[in-house]
């Protein structure tokens, strides 16, 4: 349920925050599922393969929150829409 909501959320908004929000849920129901079933199948290997997943996760969040800072204090706007208009 929670990576459907974060498809919709990629699919249906426009601001670039809220996308990348939308792709971080999806990750973490991810690794939620991969935590579920390491569980149920009683082997921890699926639980450290999830906290390297974080790990890199935590380093998206960064490069990506400040490329969308630097992208707002330029244009003073983050819709996907208008961030089209700056391909060639």
């Amino acid at each position: 349920m929670l990576f459907v909501i974060g498809i919709i959320g990629v699919l249906t908004r426009r601001n670039a925050i809220i996308i990348f929000m939308s792709i971080e849920l999806m990750l973490n129901a991810a690794n939620l599922l991969l935590i579920a079933f390491s569980s149920y199948r009683s082997d921890p290997s699926a639980q450290v393969f999830v906290f390297f997943i974080m790990a890199v996760a935590a380093a998206e969040v960064a490069v990506g929150l400040a490329i969308i800072v630097m992208i707002y204090r330029n244009t003073r706007n983050t819709d996907i829409g208008f961030l089209n208009k700056l391909k060639w």
